[in-house]
């Protein structure tokens, strides 16, 4: 660990603040309970002060200024489902202690402009917002995928995430709250969310808390947008040569969308979408010319983008049926409101058995007990996985189903190698579904399976929409120390998922540095959708941004492998903050 900076206000002085601030039971310092807010979902761990859990918007502000004043380090999270372990700490070479706040306690999804819009405080997650939208026949920007874990909408922002739902793109926002550390060290809060709601931060905060505004309040300014209006012309674009997102795109950078925990967000204010009855096609095919064929015509010929189109590879499929099993019956019984509660208890058993050099203890014996249960995936599917290496789910809304089946049908006529059928309400929400369990299953899998793996290298990568070598072939060398390949993802926008299970004895981190440069060789952009974290080194637009945003790197230090010290001192071979060996 690096030599720690000499701290303004004393360990002792600080937590009985924070105390003060939220509650004495809402200050977490035990290494226990601090366990499954300080190791990532997938990847990251390491050391906090404390873990402090406000329950009120006013109180995480007093949080914030606490740990400021007090020269700590602040990591903001929500619900930790991050898969790069950007919410978390990672490792203990950081020079302040870190004071984690995590904010699922601050609830609330405000309804405006007749649902048209909606304001989302810090703990509002994809689930609960998805739920308050049913009613009024309307859609969050993401449904399902991420909202399985319990995501939270603010994490979505800070990451561009999502984008499985075709005319919407990745999560974006120009209206929001947030604190920022001003270039002198003082803590600044920014009412950018279009709502008039007072002066001070006191009274700004609790008047959003308790939705203390009217209509007369908020201002629909054509200049700030609450949504990406760029997205659906940019994934039409078939034939250019560039990707249609990417995190580090500096078009999608702006203020909270992209900060990537180096703003502390109090509020989001976003578009919502009219929900639309739809119709689901499974493709299967061995030519991945057929399913470019498909993806080029429906983006382009239709009247109307399709809704999603997720692509599955066979063995991400057998992967997933086996080893995303329960992640599957869960959602499928209990619906995704009870996932978060679901990992919370596994969190917790885990690390129960880990205080014994037990680990993994709940991924086997939940896998044994999945083992015995039959397929759970429909009957037509489980078919079209023995016909065909290459999966498409493309759904699309009612009135343009007619014009996607004359295409299907005059596309596979006669066809040898791929086939289609069209999807009752069953099979197309468990298609859907079956795809959004595999991302987890990979996990699993490594736990499962320690003897034989050494890690997972996941990689999320954006290929060039013109790019029509888009199944990936590896070098021999490269290939031999794998166990698995995954590959799966959001066909339409041409961003996949990869996930590569090592051999035991294989150093991760040298494959991941391979297949970057496999990826640069394409002229791939990557991250694509789940940010940098601490697995990805963050180019030189999404750095400076960084930097920009948090002059003194108080917030969330180290993300994309920039500098962890105070000022991002001596971090660097270039001005500006940029990561040590990136060249442009």
């Amino acid at each position: 660990m690096s030599a720690l900076q000499t701290p303004v206000v004393s360990r002792e002085d600080l937590l009985l603040q924070l105390r003060e601030a939220v509650g004495a039971a809402h200050v977490l310092t035990d290494d226990q309970a601090t366990r499954r807010f300080r190791k990532g979902h997938r990847t990251g761990e390491g050391p906090v002060l404390a873990v402090v859990r406000p329950a009120t918007l006013l109180e995480q502000w007093k949080v914030v200024q606490a740990a400021v004043a007090a020269g700590r380090i602040v990591i903001m999270q929500a619900a930790n489902t991050g898969l790069t372990g950007g919410s978390t700490p990672d490792g203990a070479d950081y020079d302040r202690e870190i004071v984690l706040i995590n904010t699922l306690r601050i609830t609330g999804v405000q309804v405006i402009g007749g649902g048209a819009q909606v304001v989302c405080l810090p703990g509002a997650t994809l689930d609960r917002l998805e739920q308050a939208l049913a009613p009024l026949g309307r859609e969050p920007h993401s449904v399902i995928g991420s909202s399985c874990i319990g995501a939270s909408v603010l994490g979505g922002i800070c990451n561009n995430s999502g984008g499985a739902l075709v005319r919407r793109g990745p999560a974006y926002t120009e209206l929001a709250l947030y604190a920022r550390v001003c270039d002198d060290g003082s803590l600044e809060l920014v009412n950018h969310l279009g709502i008039a709601l007072g002066r001070t931060p006191e009274e700004i905060l609790t008047r959003l808390q308790n939705g203390d505004y009217t209509e007369s309040d908020i201002a629909h300014d054509a200049q700030r947008a609450a949504s990406d209006p760029r997205y659906a012309e940019a994934v039409r674009a078939v034939d250019e040569d560039t990707p249609a997102r990417f995190n580090a795109d500096p078009s999608r950078l702006f203020e909270a969308s992209g900060s990537a925990g180096k703003l502390c967000l109090f509020a989001v204010r976003l578009d919502t979408f009219p929900k639309e009855p739809s119709t689901v096609f499974y493709i299967g095919s061995n030519a991945p010319d057929d399913l470019t064929a498909v993806r080029r015509e429906l983006l382009t010929a239709l009247p109307r983008l399709p809704i999603a189109g997720e692509y599955i590879h066979r063995t991400a499929y057998d992967i997933g049926e086996k080893y995303g099993k329960d992640t599957f019956l869960l959602i499928d019984r209990f619906g995704t409101a009870r996932v978060p509660a679901a990992f919370a208890l596994k969190s917790r058993v885990d690390g129960f058995f880990e205080r014994f050099g037990l680990r993994g203890v709940t991924d086997r014996v939940i896998q044994a007990l999945t083992n015995l249960l039959p397929s759970h995936l429909p009957a037509r599917m489980r078919q079209w996985r023995d016909r065909y290496e290459h999966h498409l789910l493309v759904r699309v809304s009612n009135d343009t189903a007619e014009a996607t089946r004359e295409f299907l049908t005059r596309h596979f006529s006669g066809s040898t190698t791929g086939g289609w059928f069209e999807c009752d309400a069953d099979e197309g929400r468990k298609a859907f579904l079956h795809r959004f369990a595999i991302a987890g299953a990979a996990i699993r899998y490594r736990e499962v399976h320690r003897a034989q793996v050494e890690d997972i290298v996941a990689l999320d990568v954006a290929l060039r929409r013109n790019d029509r070598e888009w199944v990936e072939q590896l070098p021999a060398q490269v290939e031999r120390d794998m166990v698995h390949k995954l590959y799966y993802g959001h066909f339409f926008c041409h961003v996949f998922h990869q996930d590569y299970i090592v051999k035991k004895g294989v150093d991760p981190l040298a494959m991941e540095h391979r297949m970057w440069e496999l990826l640069d060789a394409r002229r791939a952009e990557y991250p694509a959708e789940h940010n940098v974290g601490h697995l990805y080194v963050a180019k030189p637009a999404l750095a400076g941004f960084y930097r920009e945003l948090d002059p003194t790197n108080t917030f969330n230090p180290g993300i994309g492998h920039t500098s962890r010290k105070l000022g991002w001192e001596e971090c660097c071979d270039r001005p500006g903050g940029w990561p040590k060996g990136y060249s442009e």
